[in-house]
């Protein structure tokens, strides 16, 4: 405890806790229509496929957006572009509640759930930018556990939906917006580190290496399983196991749970056993929990504990990999961990789309499950490759940061 404290007191604890409930609210609003997608699916009779277009829009949307978020952050201060954020996301679900009345007005609200979905490298940076580099890994892991919007909107969102119609939620989330948006002025303030300072050569130079691939890709996986996975459990649980709507939300808040409170404990053991080391485990975990799930279709029970267990995985992934970001860009972070966040919020894109193909071509969601099984396996080669250019240029043997 006494250790925590001196971690909070070395850098500024509010801005840290305001990042944390904006990127909370900002994932719990991005997933409302996965988290309604049974009722929303009635309502329109969808199939299979259509499901995974509609809940793969907002993923796409989100990834797209969050790269000209971090560069606006760079020119009008990271605190201000949360502000401009979240009152565009109000603006968006005004529009879902007044508008939405078909099934493209659905997709069209998917691109303008993506406004929610741009926050996260915004966030990150703004919540770790006080803290000194050893810390970093704590610190957005801290703010990346908002990833536990998430679980809570797979909780809410459905007895709302039954109670007042799935329309009625998105005007509930309208008002919602603004207790962040209120924190956020009152607490946070800009951070006093380097990022804002660097070249807009320094800001893109990620793109154009090596490096900032693979982190994208395995962020893909981490990441993009993550947000892909939560936001398409709803229905699966529903289609596969004939649970009710609202139980179907209740289970993939478990899963969606572990996942954010993992994220904590990603940052922090990577902070001391190296993001390299940790995203090993991770990968490792995440292929045979998949393939088990994919082959696991009878059993709840079994599923379940699958997914829970993959959901811990991926959430200690994201955490790891974002510790080894401010060591890799310490002046470009935010923009870096924008850029990564993008390419791998893609990942999460194709997720939905998968088990929809999959469910609709070849009977099962059981080849949805191996594909990203198998692209687990392939990042994981990937990193131990590229490990060993980065523990003799940048980092400490598995991934540590180097001493001052």
């Amino acid at each position: 405890m006494a250790g925590f404290r001196s971690f909070l007191k070395s850098g500024h604890a509010p801005t840290l806790y305001a990042s944390f409930l904006y990127f909370a609210f900002s994932c719990c609003i991005w997933v409302l229509n996965g988290a309604m997608a049974p009722f929303i699916s009635e309502t329109f009779n969808l199939s299979p496929a259509q499901k995974g277009l509609m809940l793969s829009i907002p993923i796409i949307a989100g990834a797209l957006m969050r790269f000209p978020l971090g560069l606006l952050s760079q020119y009008i201060g990271r605190k201000n572009a949360t502000l401009v954020e979240m009152g565009l996301i109000a603006v968006a679900m005004l529009f879902g509640f007044f508008f939405v009345n078909s099934f493209n007005d659905l997709l069209a609200m998917g691109v303008l759930l993506g406004i929610a979905g741009a926050s996260f490298g915004v966030a990150l940076s703004l919540g770790s930018g006080s803290f000194p580099p050893k810390h970093k890994g704590l610190a957005m892991g801290l703010v990346g556990a908002g990833n536990v919007g998430t679980a809570v909107s797979v909780l809410i969102a459905p007895p709302l939906a039954q109670a007042f119609g799935w329309v009625a939620v998105y005007g509930f989330a309208a008002a919602a917006i603004s207790i962040p948006m209120l924190v956020m002025i009152v607490f946070a303030k800009e951070p006093p580190d380097l990022d804002k300072h660097a070249s807009f050569k320094e800001h893109i130079a990620c793109l154009f290496e090596k490096d900032g691939w693979a982190f994208s890709l395995i962020y893909a996986v981490t990441f993009g399983g993550f947000i892909g996975l939560a936001t398409f459990l709803p229905t699966y649980y529903y289609d596969q196991f004939s649970v009710s709507k609202v139980q179907a939300g209740q289970l993939t808040m478990l899963a969606a749970f572990m996942g954010a409170a993992l994220r904590i404990f990603g940052g922090w053991i990577s902070d001391r056993w190296g993001g390299v080391n940790t995203l090993s485990v991770v990968l490792v975990t995440v292929a045979v929990t998949l393939a088990l799930c994919g082959l696991a279709g009878n059993s709840l029970v079994a599923t379940t504990l699958l997914v829970m267990l993959c959901f811990a995985a991926l959430g200690a992934g994201n955490g790891a990999l974002f510790q080894l970001v401010p060591l890799r860009w310490p002046l470009a972070t935010a923009v870096a961990g924008s850029m990564i966040g993008e390419i791998g919020a893609l990942g999460g894109g194709l997720v939905p789309n998968a088990m929809g193909l999959s469910k609709q071509y070849a009977g099962s969601y059981l080849w949805g499950f191996l594909v990203f099984a198998g692209l687990s396996l392939v990042m994981l080669a990937m990193l131990r490759v590229m490990q060993i250019r980065w523990t003799r240029t940048w980092a400490e043997k598995g991934g540590r940061a180097r001493s001052a």
